[in-house]
């Protein structure tokens, strides 16, 4: 028998390969779902987006909030308290460290609108430089027209440098130059002395450079002999700005007690957590010449209620003390029936005070001072002393 084959066998082939993938497909189908089919069948177009799309798309959005956050209104900044215009003015002179002593006291007195903080350092002067700046030149048109209530300086640290003493070149702290430099600094304070003008002369801290750190140490020498020798203070700022063995440091407590950075990287420039720490030091005796024109309610009160500035008050005010008074004295004027005196009536014969015994000192049984019970006794003068023994009876 014989079997008629196809005369196109490859017309044949494909449609029972593809009658095999159909069922492969069913099997898939069967077993997974359209789910893998679907994924497999999916366009180029839709796959997952690369990496760098997503990176935009992140972007993008992340700029979105930001931007929503920019146009979120943030509240204004708190303005500051306006200053009364008869306020005391603080004067603050001096170099580049005055300069950071301002923004602190500035921001000491920020919320006392009876104080005006005025700031007129030059960064770069000094007293050797006279040539730059002459301060002993300036002082004085500097107090007419700022009319100072009361004057801060700290000066110094551009110092360590030649100055020329009559006509001739010398070195820093060489005898010729200390007494040179000693007359300006003289001569400034007693600037300030003449117009009456209370001065506060603020020390110069120590450095991280250690040659500069001893300088600076014999200048806060001349700085305190000539402000006291003005009638002025000196305040020494030093041991807050070195470690527990005197050695210079970048960081320490702030003036709330806190671990602060005080200076920068140069170990010269001072930190705000340096300059407000500076200005803690000279709070103090500020404070004392101000008085009330600190307190920050000074607006509501007026500074015409305000006692004037005064240093030295030629007579103290007398102190009155009150005596202790016994409540056994039937006249209540006076502490010396408390502090065991007898008080007589006038005429009668007072004893002698270094034999007799006051009346009210005398023993009384079970008062404190009745030592008969303890073997002691008191004579005429008051003095304790030990009765003689006597044998005591033999017991039974």
């Amino acid at each position: 028998m014989v079997i008629a084959m196809p005369l196109f066998p490859d017309s044949i082939a494909p449609a029972s390969a593809q009658e095999q993938r159909e069922k492969r497909r069913n099997l898939f189908d069967f077993l997974f779902g359209g789910a893998l089919r679907d994924r497999q069948a999916e366009p180029p177009a839709k796959q997952r987006a690369p990496r760098q799309s997503r990176r935009a798309t992140t972007s993008s959005r992340s700029g979105g909030s930001s931007s929503r956050a920019a146009a979120t209104p943030q509240p204004p900044p708190e303005a500051s308290v306006a200053k009364l215009d008869n306020a005391r003015v603080v004067l603050v002179v001096g170099d580049f460290l005055a300069g950071g002593l301002s923004e602190g006291l500035e921001a000491a007195y920020a919320e006392s609108p009876g104080v005006r903080v005025v700031n007129r350092s030059s960064g770069s002067s000094g007293f050797v430089r006279d040539d730059y700046y002459d301060w002993n030149a300036e002082i004085a048109t500097i107090l007419d027209e700022t009319s100072p209530t009361l004057v801060v300086v700290m000066i110094g640290s551009n110092d360590r440098q030649q100055m020329v003493v009559d006509g001739k070149r010398e070195t820093p702290r060489s005898d010729a130059w200390l007494q040179e430099y000693e007359k300006r600094v003289e001569r400034f304070a007693g600037i300030l002395e003449e117009r009456g003008i209370p001065l506060i002369w603020t020390g110069l801290p120590a450095f991280k450079l250690s040659s500069m750190t001893s300088d600076m140490l014999a200048f806060n020498d001349i700085y305190k002999t000539s402000a006291e020798a003005a009638g002025g203070s000196f305040v020494d700022i030093w041991e807050g700005f070195v470690d527990e063995n005197g050695a210079f440091v970048f960081s320490g407590p702030d003036m709330n007690g806190q671990p602060a950075r005080l200076r920068g990287s140069d170990g010269i420039n001072l930190t705000r957590a340096g300059k407000r720490k500076i200005a803690f030091y000279v709070e103090k005796p500020l404070n004392k010449l101000l008085g009330q024109a600190i307190s920050p309610d000074i607006g509501e009160l007026g500074m015409e209620s305000l006692p004037d500035l005064v240093l030295h008050p030629e007579k103290a005010a007398p102190v009155d003390r009150t005596l202790p008074i016994s409540l056994a004295d039937p006249a209540l004027d006076g502490g010396t029936e408390l502090l065991g005196a007898v008080v007589r009536p006038t005429g009668e014969a007072q004893p002698d005070a270094e034999t007799a015994l006051p009346v009210d000192q005398a023993p009384r049984p079970g008062r404190a001072d009745d030592f008969s019970a303890s073997g002691f006794t008191r004579d005429r003068t008051g003095s304790v002393a030990r009765e003689p023994v006597r044998d005591a009876p033999a017991l039974r």
